[in-house]
Formats: C-alpha cells, sequence, structure tokens
C-alpha cells in the first residue's frame, strides 16, 4: 500500500473518530432548561464523554458483552435525550423539570390543547416528525458507537486506556456528586455530568415521589372533616360562588408589559362595584404550580392540602377526604360547578362534592368555539343564571359554586367581547368573533404576540367577571351573593415575565359579610398591596370556614 493510500484512510479514520465522537459531545450537551439553552453550551466539557469512549475502546467489538453495551448506550442516551427534551418542555410551560413518576398524563393533555389549538392534522405531523428524529438519533449513535468499538487498542494502550477509563469515571462521579450535593470538594472537578445527574434523577427521582406520596397519603385520610352546628352560618342566605380566572397571576400587577391595562380595568371594576353598595377586599394567594393543571389549584383550595402535582392529586382523590363543598353541603348549601373547559366525562368531581356539574356540553353554548377554549367566559357566567341561580326551583336554597373560567387559556385567540347580557342566546352570536383575528399558529410563531394576546384575553375574562357580578347585583337587589375572584396560577414564566407562583384574590359581597374577614388583613378594593404577605392556597379552606362559622368548625 502506498503512502498516500495509508494516509487517506487514516485521515477517513481520524474523521469518522472525530465526527462519531462530535455527536455524542452534542448528545451528552442536550439542555434540560431554557436558561442553558444558548449556543455556548457547546464549549461545555461533558465528563461522561470520556468515560464512553474508553469504554467502547476497550470492549471487543464482536462479542456478546461489546454489542449488548453498545445497544444499552445507544438506548440510555436516547432516552436521556427523550427526557432532557422533555425536562426542557415542562420548565417552559411550568418551571420544573418532567417527573416520570407523576407527569406521564401531561402527554395525553399535551396532545389535546395541541390539537384544539392548531388542528389534529398538524398535530399528528408534529407527532410523526417527533418519532422520526427519534429514530434518526438511534440510528446516528448506532453508527457513533460502532466506529469507536470497531478499534483494536495495542495491549499497551488498552493498559493506558483503562487507567484513564477507571480516572475519567471517578471525576465524573466526583463532580456529579458535588453539583448534588452528596459530597464536597473545595476546588470541584471541572467540566460537566448533566447527564450522569439526568440519567440519576430518572432512576431514583419515582422512589422518593412514591415516598412523598404515601406520606401524602396518610395526612390526606387523617384530617378532621368541618363539622358543628355552626358550620357556614353567618354565609346564610347568601349565594357564594368561586370564580377561577384562568392564567390570572401576580404577572397583572408587577409586569409593566401587563399593569397598566388589567389596573385599569380593575380601577374601573371597583368603582362600578362601589355605586352597587358592594364591599372588596384583595390580597394573595400562592398556588402549588405555574403554567397549568389547573385541577391542582382547585385541589388544594377545597381540601386544604397542598397539591403540587399529579399523584398528589390522585392521591387525594382516593384518600375520600372532605372538601369545602362538602362544607357547604352540610351547612345546607346547593354546591355546583360550572366547568366549561370539560370535554369529557369527569369522575373526579364526584369526589370534590359537587350537587350538580355542568360540563362544556351541559352550558348550552350552540356557538363555535374559539380554538380550544369551548366558550366565552360570558356565555358559562349567562349558563350558571340560566341554569341555576334564576332556576325556579332554588329559589329556597343558597348555592355554593366554583366556576372554571377559560377564555384566558392558551393560545389567547380569538379574544372574544363583552356583549349585552341579555343578547347572548345560544351563543351563536359569538361565531365572527370565533372566526375573526389571528391563528394559533402566527400568534405563537412571535414572543411578543403570545404576550399580546395574553394581556387581551386576562382583560376580556377581569372585565367579563366584574360586569358579571354587577350585573346580577343591579338585577337581582334581593338576592344576596358572595363572590370570590381568583387566578387558578400564573402562566409559563416566557409569558408572565415574574418569578412567582402568586394570584391575587378578590373578595366581593355586602359591606357587614366582609367584615367577618377583618383578620385577614386584606387590601380594601381590588388592588392588593404589593407587600401583603400570601397564602398557600392549603390555608384557604381553614380560614374561610373559621371566618364565617359560628363557634368552632374544626
Amino acid at each position: 500500500m502506498s503512502l498516500t493510500r495509508w494516509t487517506e484512510i487514516w485521515t477517513i479514520k481520524l474523521l469518522a473518530l472525530l465526527a462519531a465522537a462530535g455527536l455524542l459531545h452534542l448528545v451528552l450537551i442536550v439542555p434540560n432548561h431554557p436558561i442553558e439553552r444558548e449556543l455556548l453550551t457547546v464549549w461545555i466539557a461533558p465528563l461522561e464523554l470520556p468515560v464512553i469512549l474508553l469504554a467502547l475502546l476497550l470492549l471487543p467489538a464482536q462479542s456478546r458483552i461489546g454489542q449488548t453495551v453498545r445497544w444499552g448506550l445507544v438506548i440510555a442516551l436516547t432516552l436521556i435525550t427523550v427526557f432532557r427534551v422533555a425536562d426542557f418542555a415542562t420548565h417552559m410551560a411550568f418551571d420544573r423539570p418532567f417527573n416520570l413518576a407523576l407527569d406521564w398524563n401531561l402527554v395525553a393533555a399535551g396532545w389535546h390543547t395541541l390539537a384544539e389549538s392548531i388542528g389534529y392534522g398538524l398535530t399528528l405531523a408534529t407527532l410523526l416528525v417527533t418519532l422520526a428524529a427519534i429514530g434518526l438519533l438511534v440510528w446516528l449513535l448506532w453508527l457513533a458507537t460502532g466506529v469507536w468499538l470497531k478499534l483494536e487498542p495495542t495491549p499497551a494502550l488498552a493498559k493506558l486506556s483503562l487507567m484513564a477509563l477507571i480516572a475519567s469515571t471517578t471525576l465524573a462521579g466526583a463532580h456529579a456528586g458535588h453539583v448534588t450535593g452528596h459530597w464536597q470538594f473545595a476546588n470541584p472537578p471541572p467540566g460537566d455530568s448533566s447527564t450522569l445527574r439526568t440519567a440519576w434523577r430518572y432512576l431514583h427521582e419515582p422512589w422518593t415521589t412514591m415516598q412523598s406520596l404515601r406520606a401524602f397519603e396518610k395526612v390526606a385520610i387523617s384530617e378532621p372533616p368541618m363539622q358543628g352546628p355552626g358550620l357556614l352560618q353567618k354565609l346564610k342566605g347568601h349565594d357564594v360562588l368561586i370564580i377561577y380566572v384562568e392564567s390570572y397571576g401576580r404577572s397583572s400587577f408587577d409586569n409593566p408589559l401587563y399593569r397598566a391595562t388589567h389596573t385599569t380595568t380593575l380601577k374601573q371594576a371597583q368603582d362600578k362595584l362601589q355605586d352597587k353598595g358592594l364591599a372588596m377586599r384583595s390580597g394573595w394567594l400562592t398556588a402549588p404550580m405555574v403554567g397549568g393543571q389547573s385541577w391542582l389549584a382547585h385541589g388544594s383550595m377545597a381540601s386544604g392540602l397542598w397539591v403540587s402535582d399529579q399523584g398528589r392529586y390522585r392521591a387525594l382523590i382516593a384518600s375520600g377526604r372532605s372538601t369545602l363543598f362538602d362544607d357547604a353541603k352540610a351547612a345546607g348549601f346547593k354546591t355546583v360547578a360550572i366547568m366549561p373547559a370539560i370535554r369529557l366525562a369527569w369522575p373526579d368531581g364526584n369526589y370534590f362534592g359537587f350537587d350538580a356539574i355542568y360540563p362544556s356540553y351541559g352550558l348550552g353554548y350552540k356557538g363555535l368555539p374559539f380554538n380550544w377554549v369551548t366558550m366565552p367566559d360570558q356565555f358559562a357566567l349567562a349558563a350558571l343564571d340560566r341554569l341555576e341561580r334564576n332556576n325556579t326551583t332554588n329559589a329556597q336554597t343558597n348555592l355554593f359554586v366554583q366556576v372554571a373560567l377559560s377564555s384566558s387559556h392558551a393560545p389567547f385567540t380569538p379574544v372574544p367581547k363583552l356583549l349585552p347580557w341579555n343578547e347572548l342566546g345560544d351563543g351563536s352570536v359569538f361565531n365572527a368573533m370565533a372566526q375573526s383575528g389571528a391563528s394559533p399558529q402566527d400568534v405563537w410563531s412571535d414572543h411578543d404576540r403570545v404576550r399580546e394576546q395574553f394581556r387581551l384575553a386576562i382583560d376580556y375574562s377581569l372585565q367579563t367577571v366584574f360586569d358579571y357580578i354587577a350585573h346580577h347585583t343591579q338585577n337581582n337587589p334581593d338576592k344576596q351573593q358572595l363572590v370570590l375572584v381568583l387566578g387558578d396560577h400564573e402562566p409559563a414564566r416566557f409569558i408572565s415575565g415574574v418569578d412567582t407562583q402568586d394570584v391575587a384574590m378578590h373578595v366581593i359581597g355586602p359591606p357587614e359579610l366582609l367584615s367577618e374577614i377583618e383578620s385577614w388583613d386584606f387590601t380594601p378594593g381590588l388592588i392588593p398591596a404589593p407587600d401583603l404577605p400570601a397564602w398557600g392556597m392549603n390555608e384557604f379552606r381553614a380560614r374561610f370556614v373559621q371566618a364565617f362559622s359560628s363557634g368552632s368548625a374544626w
């Protein structure tokens, strides 16, 4: 063989080795958090890379153990990459990593949300492209590991490689242990071990999650229910409404992009409600999550427990623990749920203690949907009056109602407009609005446009809710009501622009009734003081029952 030919062959082999190592390097530095997505991460030195390359170099290529390790490595790196992408997505949406033990329901929820927003065809195409990308990754990893596995080192090189493998493995393990806090070094090893830490978290987290859930289950079944003859008796003669405004949080007050619009709407509503003789107090609650899964907030508010993930929610449902709506039933209220975002059967509703549940198909809406949103908030609130509050069979019965509004849910387009309450009919009057505005694809391709649509959607929901309260007060002067308006959670961080899980809560009702919550130290009006301490949503049930009960109710 000529020197030129020999040089060409070894040049090709060297380039193949470098390309394979480069691919493995890129896989090992895939970010799992939005703050790590900058291209500068390319310069991170993954400490796992020399471990992988040296291990492949030392393994016999054609042996069963060599092929087994190769397949195991390809599968492990593929899974870690997929889970890192899942981490990135859940950090973007919920400000936390993906939990392997609890978050599989988010896959189905994400599918339905995306399909309702951009269409099932485009969603299916997205899924197929994702699966094809995973398949391509597997193939490329198989080729890359094969390049290094086929090398046959000399005995001397094998001995040096073994020593280097032991040293690099020790270094990677030491760095991972230092970062996770298992041990500390005055001068931590250089480089990064994020892949090793990710693998450890996904192996270890399900076990710790199950331990946490078992502890939560014990608390859920051990807490005594509210009881006593004075239970919620100060609310006798009043309808009580708990109205959740989707994605309405502290960002409406703290982010300059939203503050002027939303606080102006609140001040105008405050003046209107004062003219109707109503008093108002506002404060802060801390939601157990951000970005989505509103049912966790509903569960925390109703149960008095911190329901911060799907596992806790399922444990709560299975526990049989009483809720605020059970308290209301025991006090003589009829309990009602208005749930316009519920499209399918909702067996969990039976747990909460509702006498009547109205999902989207039970509210009488015949108009077009607003992409994912089934109907405007105004129609859902009008349906509450039509189905329950103006129902003559309920004339002598007070209602205790949960309303979970949805017009300010992503994709925030199109945004409805408030209409005269006597012109809603069967909802077909909203059809022109439902077909107007930009498509979700256009809105979500531009970060600034997403935030602008969010501003408008929240403002519509706030205008609608407070106009509903004023309208009902004016048209039903003899029917007293206590209304609590609150956000369920903040939107995703890239929309909210604030690092908080706090949401506003407004309490509206007759002045004499609101005197019962003086001890809450809420701010008069609809603008809560920025330095007012926030409660956890799990604290609400006990404080509410104690405020409006005669004597001890716990």
